[in-house]
């Protein structure tokens, strides 16, 4: 496992690319969902912290790795969505994507988040990542029937964050 991982939560030009192939890597997405991805990436962009999309960028050896992307939930007053989170297939099985989760919470508490709220799909396929979540301290908290498609139920989980100390 590497521990040589670099972070980074501004975004770069290049980084729509890097998510794009990021998430086409790990075989899990639709092309559309793959372009609602890259749609955050220009979201910021475009409009900065307005936008309500934050990221954090993992960096081994000079690739981007992994990241994922986060914010505030509206009309609420201390929740936050984590919209993405993805590993390049090939950096897979290396701890990274649990860094990325544990850097995200970080900065959620850091900015006053006080529960991360994560949905996924409840297909078989998704095992993996269901696994990933409970394994991080996620509980879940609500499956919707058939919400992405017939067979395929919405998991949402989630976690409160720690007031003090490591996340």
């Amino acid at each position: 496992m590497s521990h040589d991982l670099d972070f980074r939560t501004e975004l770069r030009p290049g980084d729509r690319d890097a998510v794009r192939e990021i998430v086409a890597s790990t075989g899990f997405f639709r092309p559309e969902e793959i372009d609602v991805a890259v749609e955050l990436v220009d979201e910021r962009l475009a409009r900065g912290p307005a936008s309500g999309y934050h990221f954090v960028f993992a960096e081994l050896d000079g690739e981007t790795a992994g990241y994922a992307c986060y914010g505030p939930i509206a009309c609420t007053l201390s929740s936050y969505d984590l919209y993405w989170i993805a590993v390049r297939q090939a950096a897979r099985g290396r701890g990274i994507g649990r860094r990325i989760l544990q850097q995200t919470e970080s900065r959620v508490r850091a900015a006053g988040g006080t529960r991360l709220y994560i949905e996924t799909s409840g297909r078989a396929d998704y095992a993996s990542t269901q696994a990933f979540y409970l394994r991080c301290g996620y509980r879940l908290e609500a499956t919707l029937a058939d919400f992405y498609a017939p067979g395929d139920d919405r998991l949402t989980y989630v976690r409160a964050l720690p007031e003090t100390g490591e996340v």
